[in-house]
């Protein structure tokens, strides 16, 4: 089996501002990334910011993964260490080490398997029906909650009030975090999934930026998704959800630290 392309999508949060999602397919298996919003100047890595790098090179290493799908994920955290070995140009601070949260698809023997750290979703379309893969939306329930708590500072830019950098700071130096990160070891928590598959279903993977249109914005429900999917398109899509966050500049409506994510998805069609 193998997985087709109909469509795939990734814009900047910011016009005209650099994007930190990556998505890309190879034959069999499939990926969307989303680099962590950098909390500091660049530096550590040249010129580049820590998202963006971490999310070329593990776009980088996905493209050139082989075998099952938990091999090319253990590729990927390999390649991802040792290239921060070769380009970091000081010690990092724990909360400027570089991240990434990221799901990927592989499909084999009429199986789907998906493995993913962080919160990027998919969904399995099958005989119309909707089955969520991957993390749930709940699992953002404490980002949300700390954004309504820091809401008073001032929400819509991570770094314009300083208790609201310095929070995210320590959140992002937890040791417990699990995400796609410079350390190898990371593999070893990696979450997996598997369903039954056939030819003609179909998936959307999405980094949370564009899965908010279902979760945080609550815009469209499950549902209706597969018919969106045909008559807008994820274009369409994307138009409601920078729409909907442009009446909601001030972030009051959904308390978020970014008035617009990143938003990528990938549109696939599962072949036999």
């Amino acid at each position: 089996m193998h997985l087709d392309l109909i469509e795939s999508l990734t814009i900047a949060g910011t016009p005209g501002g650099a994007n930190d999602d990556r998505v890309g397919l190879a034959g069999s298996h499939g990926w969307v990334i989303d680099g962590c919003t950098d909390l500091g100047d660049p530096g550590l890595l040249g010129t580049r910011g820590g998202a963006a790098w971490i999310a070329g090179e593990a776009d980088r290493a996905f493209a050139g993964g082989e075998g099952d799908l938990g091999h090319i994920c253990r590729h990927v955290f390999d390649t991802v260490a040792r290239r921060y070995a070769e380009c970091r140009t000081r010690e990092a601070e724990p909360w400027e080490l570089p991240s990434a949260a990221f799901l990927a698809v592989a499909v084999r023997d009429a199986t789907l398997e998906c493995a993913w750290l962080g919160d990027c979703p998919a969904v399995l379309i099958r005989d119309g029906a909707v089955t969520r893969i991957g993390p749930q939306p709940e699992g953002r329930d404490a980002e949300l909650a700390l954004a309504r708590s820091l809401a008073h500072h001032g929400l819509g830019q991570v770094r314009r009030a300083a208790p609201v950098l310095e929070r995210l700071r320590a959140q992002r130096a937890n040791p417990e975090r699990r995400v796609l990160g410079v350390n190898p070891a990371g593999a070893a928590h990696l979450l997996r999934e598997r369903r039954p598959c056939g030819a003609g279903d179909k998936l959307l993977l999405m980094s949370d930026g564009f899965a908010a249109l279902l979760d945080q914005y609550a815009l469209i429900g499950a549902a209706a998704l597969p018919e969106l999917l045909r008559t807008e398109g994820l274009a369409g899509l994307a138009r409601r959800l920078r729409m909907a966050e442009a009446g909601d500049a001030e972030c009051t409506r959904w308390p978020r630290f970014k008035r617009g994510d990143d938003a990528s998805a990938l549109w696939l069609r599962i072949a036999g």
